[in-house]
């Protein structure tokens, strides 16, 4: 079975030294952003540069309005809030103030007024729209990362890890100030670069879906062994990262979490 690498570079600046090496180590990926209405996350101005593509999930747009400012204090609020434009603005758009959607359409971001879809969330929108953008050819190498999807309600937390499994073969990063979780498919056997400068040591493997009847792991301070995980049984939580590389193969899909220091 084929690895699937994953790095979290985009923690560390574009130009940092230690993201090229280890993206030499995993696949080249590019990078777009989905903010949720949530706390915009200590290190949203670097998810911001690292992304080709930024899409506002209906009130996200008032959090990068209203929060962008906040990480410059130095600067004009009004100056912060036109460089940090979203590209598009999608969902059913029940929590945008009105003075923010004036302000970023008059800016030349994309309204997109889905209202009349009430059966799936505006992540799901959002990551519908972002893939439809990106060439067919061009898929594997995209990761989504999607700001504010934790925290807040548990009914919307839930909502985001759906999104992860309902689009498996898509690369999605749930992030907030204190962790990121990810999909990690039962197709693939998986290998994961940890930059230990900004993310653990503290991580874990949960079943998501159905129980794993068999997942081994590497470089985990308590490794899995064709061990069996289920609720209501063993989910490996509180885990420890102890190596650069750490390995998992496993019969069901995982969702792998790991600590974000504080940046």
């Amino acid at each position: 079975m084929d690895f699937m690498c994953h790095c979290s570079n985009f923690l560390l600046p574009p130009d940092n030294p230690n993201a090229a090496s280890s993206s030499s180590s995993s696949v080249s990926l590019t990078y777009a952003l989905v903010v949720l209405n949530q706390h915009l996350p200590k290190f949203a101005p670097l998810l911001w540069d690292h992304a080709h593509i930024r899409v506002c999930a209906d009130g996200g747009a008032n959090r990068v309005y209203d929060e962008m400012p906040l990480f410059f204090p130095q600067l004009n609020p009004s100056h912060v809030r036109t460089r940090y434009k979203p590209d598009a603005i999608k969902g059913d758009m029940d929590s945008i103030r009105t003075e923010v959607l004036d302000f970023y359409a008059k800016l030349g971001t994309k309204v997109i007024d889905e209202s009349h879809d009430q059966d799936t969330t505006d992540l799901n929108k959002c990551v519908v729209y972002i893939r439809d953008l990106i060439p067919n050819t061009d898929k594997s190498e995209l990761c989504i990362l999607v700001a504010g999807a934790l925290g807040g309600r548990f009914d919307h937390e839930i909502g985001n890890i759906n999104v992860l499994c309902r689009f498996s073969n898509t690369r999605i990063i749930l992030l907030s100030d204190d962790c990121l979780i990810h999909l990690l498919p039962k197709n693939h056997s998986h290998k994961i670069f940890i930059q230990s400068s900004v993310e653990g040591p503290h991580c874990g493997l949960i079943p998501i879906g159905l129980p794993s009847g068999s997942s081994t792991t590497t470089g985990l301070q308590w490794d899995l062994n064709n061990t069996e995980m289920r609720f209501g049984g063993l989910v490996s939580t509180s885990n420890i990262v102890k190596g650069d590389i750490i390995t998992v193969q496993s019969d069901s899909d995982l969702l792998w979490t790991i600590s974000i220091k504080k940046l």
